[in-house]
């Protein structure tokens, strides 16, 4: 089951105000599940989820994504 959340909130853009982006990290206690990568633009938004299988995945990660996994592997401790 789904026990350890990770968020991390940033701004990908200079010209868009506020941390409105996300990723968000959802995990089991093996390190499996998803992490979902919210990008928050003027003109448009959109959503991303990726699997993750033991802590990794087969897509590339973003930082932010990288970070969101972390801290819901440090949550774990």
């Amino acid at each position: 089951s789904a026990r350890h959340v990770g968020v991390v909130r940033f701004n990908p853009f200079r010209d868009a105000g506020g941390d409105q982006s996300s990723a968000i990290a959802i995990l089991d206690d093996n390190r499996n599940g998803v992490v979902f990568s919210s990008i928050y633009g003027r003109d448009s938004s959109r959503m991303y989820a990726k699997p993750i299988l033991k802590g990794n995945s087969q897509y590339r990660l973003s930082e932010e994504e990288k970070q969101a996994i972390s801290k819901a592997v440090i949550r774990e401790l």
